[in-house]
């Protein structure tokens, strides 16, 4: 009995692959996936090919500039507590002045490096979506060959282009050994 109450179900459809066994022909392939208007899509590859995540649209990555933001903010926080503490905790060591900035350098570049290695580790899991124990693509046929010598293009079911059929049809035309979908 359903009261009135429509059952929204989600389409378990999450994409349709494509596997290559050969590193340029997938390159070539999310190259023209892209240019035929493709968005929404991924590549999976056993090691970083050159150009692969411009050629599926990925931009550059705001990882740097949090990085240096994190970088700099730990080295002015690190400054900050020596110089503060120094005016509550006046201490005359060697006749320097009490606020004696270049005893202050190595504390503030150690803390900065470390303010930085812990920015860049968190922004990277952060913006990889990481951890992420469970990936639909983990479904796809003969995707356990991906960590060792095949490439796999995956467009996802959300692209606004995206039609099984015709994807499928598109991918099969760039010269893919197998296409399949990929079940949520």
């Amino acid at each position: 009995m359903s009261h009135g109450h429509e059952e929204h179900l989600e389409d378990p459809l999450y994409g349709i692959s494509a596997e290559f066994d050969d590193p340029d022909l997938l390159l070539e392939a999310c190259h023209k996936a892209y240019e035929a208007g493709y968005r929404d899509m991924d590549a999976y590859s056993p090691y970083p090919i050159h150009g692969l995540a411009e050629s599926i649209g990925y931009s550059k990555s705001p990882l740097p500039a949090i990085v240096l933001g994190g970088g700099l903010t730990g080295a002015l926080g690190g400054f900050l507590l020596q110089y503060l503490t120094t005016l509550d905790y006046p201490h005359n060591v060697g006749g320097r002045p009490l606020l004696s900035w270049p005893s202050f350098i190595p504390i503030t570049f150690e803390v900065g490096v470390l303010s930085a290695a812990l920015c860049a580790l968190v922004g990277m899991l952060v913006i990889n979506g990481l951890p992420q124990p469970y990936h639909p693509m983990f479904n796809a046929k003969n995707f356990e060959y991906c960590s060792r010598d095949r490439y796999f293009l995956c467009i996802e079911a959300t692209d606004k282009q995206f039609d099984a059929g015709g994807t499928a049809d598109f991918l099969r035309g760039l010269g893919a050994m197998d296409v399949s979908e990929v079940m949520k």
